[in-house]
C-alpha cells in the first residue's frame, strides 16, 4: 500500500494563498479601464479617444496611457491638441473624467489609435471594421 507524500498538504496550503487586495487607485484603473473599452467599442474608424478635463478649460488630451501609483493615484499620459506630451496625475477621490470621440490623427490610409486592448487582458476590438484592435 503507497503512502501520501508528507509534502502534499504543504502544497495545498501554499496554492491558499490569500490574494493582496486592491487599492483604491487600482480599482478606479480597472474601472476606467471597463469605461475605456466600451467607449472605443462604440467608435467608428475615424475616430479615437480622448480625455477632455472635466471643469477645467484645458483642453483635450489624447489618451495613450493609463496607470495607477497605489494607494490612490490614477495617471492619464498622451498628448494634447497641439501634440505636446502632457500626463494628469489625480487622487482617485477627485477623479472625474469626459471620454471624446476626436477625429483620428493618422492618415486616412492607417487605423485608429485603440489603446483598451493594451491596458488589460480581455479585450476584443471595436465596430470600427479596419481590423484594428
Amino acid at each position: 500500500m503507497a503512502k501520501a507524500s508528507a509534502s502534499a498538504p504543504a502544497t495545498k496550503a501554499k496554492a491558499k494563498v490569500a490574494a493582496k487586495p486592491k487599492s483604491p487607485a487600482e480599482w478606479a484603473y480597472d474601472r476606467l479601464i471597463l469605461y475605456i473599452r466600451n467607449f472605443e467599442s462604440q467608435l467608428d474608424a475615424t475616430h479615437e479617444i480622448a480625455m477632455g478635463f472635466a471643469g477645467d478649460e484645458a483642453g483635450v488630451l489624447r489618451i495613450e496611457g493609463l496607470g495607477f501609483f497605489e494607494p490612490d493615484i490614477v495617471t492619464f499620459y498622451g498628448r494634447d491638441e497641439d501634440g505636446a506630451k502632457t500626463q494628469l496625475i489625480q487622487h482617485f477621490s477627485q477623479l472625474s473624467v469626459t471620454l471624446r470621440a476626436v477625429p483620428k490623427s493618422v492618415s486616412a490610409e492607417e487605423p485608429p489609435r485603440r489603446i483598451g486592448f493594451h491596458l488589460a487582458p480581455g479585450w476584443v476590438g471595436g465596430d470600427s471594421g479596419d481590423a484594428s484592435a
